[in-house]
C-alpha cells in the first residue's frame, strides 16, 4: 500500500470516475505498491474490491493475449511481421491479401476503428468475411486504432497455432506462468469475484446510432441487464466471449505476471531479443508512435504521464483498465478500474487519472529509494 496513491485514487472514486480500483506498481521484478479500494460491484449488491478482484480487461486482451501469442509464433519461426493475410488465408483474404502482421499490430491497415458485427452478421463465423469486405478508409489518420486489426490478428494466430485463441493462450501462457484467475469466459462460480460493468450496452447503442445512422438499431438489439461475469464488448460477446481484441479477464497480480514477459530480463516465454519489438517505434513521424501491439510513451498525449522513458509502452482497456511498462527502469504499472459500472453514458474519460497515477507512482518509487 502507498498512502499517497491511495488518497489520489480514493479521491477519484469519490468524484465518481469509477466505483473501484486495484493498482499494482512493480520495479525490477518485484511488487512495490499495491492495493484495492472501492466497490467492485455496486448493484445489484455491494461487493468490495480486493487485491484478487477479477476485471474485464477489455482491450488489454490485444497485448496480453494476441500480441504475446503472435510474438511467440515469431520466436518459433512460424510468423513474421511481414506475413500477409493472403499467405495464410489464400483467396479468402480478398483485397486484404497484402495486409501484413506489421499493419495489424501497428494499426496502420487503413481499416475503420470499429463496426457492430453483432448487427451486421448473423453468425460469428461471418465476421472474417465482413472485415475482408470492408473498404479501406483512405481518409483516416495513418495510425487509426482499430478493433478490426486484432480480430484479424487473432484469427491469423488461430490459423497458425491450429487451435482457438483461448486454448492457445491457456496452453502457451496461463499454464507455464501458473495463472489461476486469468481466462476468457469466466465460469459462473467466479461471478462474485468479478468487478461488474455497464448496465446493458447503452454506450454501444449510442455509438451505433452515431457511427451508422442508416443502420436499423433498436434497444432490444442490446443487452439490458448489468454486464457482470461476461465480457462487456458487444462484438466479443457475439463471438462467444473469445476474440483477439477483447474478452480476457484477470487480476492485477496476474496481469503483472504476463507483463513481465515483455521485458527481456524477466521473460520466460520469449527470447529476450524479441522484447525489442515492444519498445521500438515502427511508426516514426506519423500521428501516433506505435510498437508491436503497444502505444509508446513518446506519443503526444499518451497516458504514460510525464515521467516514464519515451520507450515505455502501454495499452488501455475501455472498461477502465491500463498497463504501462518502462523497459529502461524495469517498472510495471497496472491500474484496473470498472468505470462503466453504476454510471450512465457518457462514461468519464479517465486518461488524466491514468497520467496522474503514473506520475505519482514514479514519485513514490523515487522517494522510497532516496
Amino acid at each position: 500500500m502507498n498512502e499517497t496513491i491511495l488518497l489520489f485514487l480514493r479521491g477519484r472514486i469519490d468524484a465518481g470516475d469509477f466505483p473501484s480500483a486495484v493498482y499494482l506498481v512493480a520495479e525490477n521484478g518485484e511488487i512495490v505498491f499495491q492495493d484495492a479500494l472501492g466497490a467492485a460491484v455496486v448493484e445489484p449488491e455491494r461487493i468490495q474490491a480486493r487485491l484478487d478482484t477479477i476485471y474485464d480487461l477489455a482491450s488489454l486482451t490485444k497485448v496480453l493475449v494476441t500480441g504475446l501469442l503472435a510474438a511467440m509464433l515469431i520466436d518459433q519461426g512460424q510468423l513474421s511481421v511481414e506475413t500477409t493475410l493472403g499467405s495464410v488465408f489464400g483467396d479468402r483474404a480478398g483485397d486484404k491479401s497484402e495486409l501484413r502482421v506489421f499493419d495489424l499490430v501497428t494499426h496502420t491497415s487503413k481499416l475503420p476503428a470499429w463496426m457492430p458485427f453483432y448487427l451486421l452478421a448473423s453468425h460469428p463465423d461471418e465476421i472474417f468475411e465482413r472485415i475482408i469486405e470492408t473498404p479501406f478508409a483512405d481518409d483516416q489518420e495513418p495510425v487509426t486504432y482499430s478493433d478490426l486489426n486484432f480480430i484479424l490478428l487473432g484469427r491469423l494466430v488461430e490459423a497458425i497455432a491450429g487451435r482457438s485463441l483461448d486454448v492457445a493462450f491457456h496452453e502457451a501462457v496461463s499454464e507455464p506462468l501458473g495463472l489461476r484467475h486469468t481466462r476468457f469466459c469466466p465460469p459462473a462460480d467466479w461471478r462474485a469475484k468479478i468487478a461488474a460493468s455497464e448496465k446493458g450496452n447503452e454506450h454501444e447503442h449510442y455509438s451505433c446510432k452515431e457511427t451508422f445512422p442508416d443502420l436499423s438499431v433498436a434497444p432490444s438489439d442490446f443487452r439490458g441487464d448489468i454486464v457482470w461475469g461476461e465480457v462487456h464488448d458487444g462484438n466479443a460477446h457475439f463471438m462467444g466471449g473469445v476474440s483477439g481484441h477483447a474478452g480476457l479477464f484477470s487480476t492485477a497480480n496476474e496481469v503483472f505476471k504476463i507483463a513481465q514477459q515483455f521485458l527481456p530480463d524477466y521473460t520466460t516465454l520469449l527470447k529476450p531479443g524479441t522484447c525489442e519489438l515492444f519498445r521500438t517505434n515502427f511508426t516514426p513521424g506519423l500521428n501516433e508512435d506505435r510498437s508491436f501491439a503497444f502505444q509508446l510513451a513518446s506519443t503526444k498525449d499518451s497516458t504514460a504521464g510525464k515521467k516514464m522513458s519515451s520507450e515505455s509502452f502501454g495499452h488501455l482497456g475501455f472498461t477502465g483498465t491500463s498497463l504501462w511498462i518502462d523497459p529502461k527502469t524495469q517498472r510495471i504499472f497496472v491500474l484496473l478500474t470498472n468505470r462503466t459500472h453504476n454510471h450512465s453514458v457518457p462514461f468519464v474519460n479517465i486518461n488524466s487519472v491514468r497520467r496522474q497515477f503514473h506520475d505519482i507512482a514514479i514519485d513514490q518509487l523515487v522517494e522510497k529509494t532516496s
